[in-house]
Parts: structure tokens; sequence; C-alpha cells
């Protein structure tokens, strides 16, 4: 009895329970995304943040990385000088307490002189002062008074100074900020602090012809006028090494961030590049206490290596222009001559009499034009 062991096969396709499919590239590793968050059935659902999935990948498998898109570059703000450095009045006394200083100090000077003996006798007799003690001499007392005597002297009359109007000084002791004086008249200073004077008046600027460039980038060259004054002296003498250089290299890098219009152009685009720049050196200057008013485009050339060809090309616009004009003038002459001429009765013209009498005043109206001076 023989025993037949069927095989059955088995049935082909995915099974019925669930499995993890199988990986397509071998190499490959992947984020899954919450693709449901997409898909809500709420009316107003809260935004709920979803990162982006990052998908690696290894070397070997052809794939060519995600390029990110680079982050905009932002502008950088001008610097600020140091915030502590700010103008403040310094402390000074009248010129009469250093003229009273130096005088007594001369006057002690002249004591010690006759304490110690050694003053002529044409001196005394001028003085009116009695003769000194017989045998004092120079002593260790008497130089001792020449020396007190002596740095109130030049303690009183060294501090004198004169201030004006529209001039300050910005005072300095041993590299630290002291204060700025703006009074005017006699006054004393201490004379060990050092003193840097500087313009604080409404001044102007015309500077030398400067490269620029206008809006299709034609390189232009500019004379700019800038009305300034300095605001704050403490920053504008400590904040930079010359605030006068320093506006200069401003006018400068604003001349080569705004478009300057070319010569000819209209007083309105003028003005608004005369705005852009002002407004651009105002603010670049202010942190070094500059007050900038206006900058003023006062002369626009073309740059010397285009000169040339933008003046042949600026001719035949101009040419171009008149003669347009020129057309347009023996045209409506032309329509309005033969419209008279028909609507008078004087002629009475068909289609081939009309088109030569408009060819013969066309050529008659433009060779007297061009004739004209």
């Amino acid at each position: 009895m023989s025993t037949t062991t069927s095989h059955t096969p088995e049935p082909e396709g995915p099974p019925e329970g669930p499995s993890r499919p199988a990986r397509l590239i071998q190499n490959e590793a992947t984020t899954e995304i919450p693709v449901h968050l997409l898909f809500r059935d709420d009316p107003d659902p809260a935004p709920v943040p979803v990162r982006p999935a990052v998908v690696s990948r290894r070397r070997g498998t052809g794939e060519q990385p995600r390029l990110r898109r680079p982050a905009p570059v932002k502008a950088r703000p001008v610097p600020e000088v140091d915030p502590d450095l700010a103008e403040r009045p310094a402390r000074v006394l009248p010129g009469a307490a250093g003229v009273l200083a130096g005088a007594g100090g001369l006057a002690g000077c002249v004591a010690a002189s006759w304490w110690a003996g050694v003053l002529p006798p044409a001196v005394l007799e001028a003085l009116r002062l009695p003769a000194a003690v017989a045998g004092a001499g120079l002593g260790p007392a008497q130089w001792a008074a020449y020396t007190g005597a002596g740095a109130l002297g030049l303690a009183g009359f060294g501090g004198l100074g004169r201030g004006a109007t529209g001039r300050a000084w910005v005072l300095g002791l041993f590299g630290r900020y002291r204060g700025t004086v703006r009074r005017t008249g006699l006054l004393w200073v201490n004379p060990m602090l050092l003193r840097r004077r500087v313009d604080v008046r409404l001044r102007h600027w015309r500077s030398e012809p400067m490269p620029a460039a206008d809006g299709k980038g034609v390189a232009l060259r500019v004379v700019v006028l800038v009305v300034w004054r300095v605001r704050d002296t403490a920053r504008a003498v400590l904040g930079v090494e010359d605030h006068e250089t320093y506006l200069r290299e401003c006018v400068e890098a604003a001349l080569a961030r705004v478009p300057v219009e070319t010569p000819g152009a209209s007083k309105g685009a003028v003005d608004v590049a005369a705005d852009a720049l002002t407004r651009m050196v105002v603010a670049d200057a202010a942190p070094v206490g500059l007050e900038v008013f206006s900058v003023q485009p006062v002369r626009v050339e073309y740059a010397p290596e285009v000169a040339a060809a933008m003046h042949r090309r600026r001719i035949a616009a101009l040419d171009a222009e008149q003669r347009a004009s020129m057309l347009t003038s023996v045209v409506d002459s032309v329509e309005d001559t033969v419209t008279r001429l028909t609507m008078r009765g004087l002629v009475e013209l068909d289609d081939y009499e009309r088109k030569v009498l408009v060819r013969d005043l066309t050529v008659a109206f433009c060779s007297g034009r061009e004739s004209t001076p």
C-alpha cells in the first residue's frame, strides 16, 4: 500500500497579517513624515509645526544630497560708538580767578626775593619796600617759598584761555575724557588737561569729483555739497580718528549705493537722489556725533572713459527726437492743407491726385524745414 503525499503550493502574494515592506534600496535610511496632520477634519485647526523630513543617503547609492537654500544676508547697521562717551560740560573757572592766582604767584616770588635780600635797590625804591634782614640769603625756606609762588603763578597764567563763539574745547586728562567747554570769554582751565579745539559752527563741504553710477550702471563723476556740523564733540573727536575724513568716506559709500541721475535729468529726479543720499549719510554719521543737513549733487558728468560715447549717444537721441517732431509737424501741415483745399471746394481730387499732392507737399515742407536754421 503506497501513500501519496500531496504538496499544496503556497499562495503567492503578500500575507494576510501586517508586515513591514521591504526596502527598495538597501543603503537607504528614511524618516517617516506625519502626513495625516495635513488632512485633518477640524474646521479651524490650530497650526501644528511640522518639521520637514531630512533624508540622508549614504555613499554609493548614486543619489545627490539635497542642497539647502542659503539664508539672505542682512545689511549690518553702523556700529555704535562707546555708549558711555557723550558730551558733557567741563568744570572751568572764570578768567579772573586765573589772573588773581597768577598775580599772587608773582607777588610771592617778589616777597621771597625780598626776604632773601636779592632784590636790587632800584626795585626796592620803586616798590617802596624796606631793606631785608641782613644775612638772610637763599636758604631752604626761601627756595620753598620760590617753588610755591612759582607753581601758583604758572598754574594761574598757564590755565588762562579764550573761548570763542563757534569753537569748543574737548578736555582730556591722561587719556580720559573730562568734558567739553563751549563757553566764551576769558576762562581758566586746569593746565594739566589736554585741550583739543573743535569747530562747532555750521559748515559746508564741496567735494572733489567722486565716482558714481546712474540707474543703468553708466559711470559718472559727481560733485556734492554737504552741509553739516559737529553735534557731539566727544564722539566726533574721540569716537573716530578724523571726523572730516569719516564724513567724506560716508558720502563716497552713499554715492556707491544710490543711483544718480544722468546730466540733463529732471529736477524731481535730482531731488529724489539728493534725499536718498541725505538719509544714508545722516544714518552713517549720527553715531559719531555729526549732524548732516543735506547732501546735494551740484555737478554731474560722465566719467572720462564713457564721456565720448555717451555724448554721441545723446546727440543721436536729440537728432532722432528733432526729426520725429519735424515729421509730426510736416504731416499735420500736409493734412491741414489738403483738408482745407477739399472742404472749400477749391479742387476736386481723386485718389491718385490726392496721393500726388500729399507727396509733393510733404517734400516741399520737409525741404523748407531742413533749410531753416
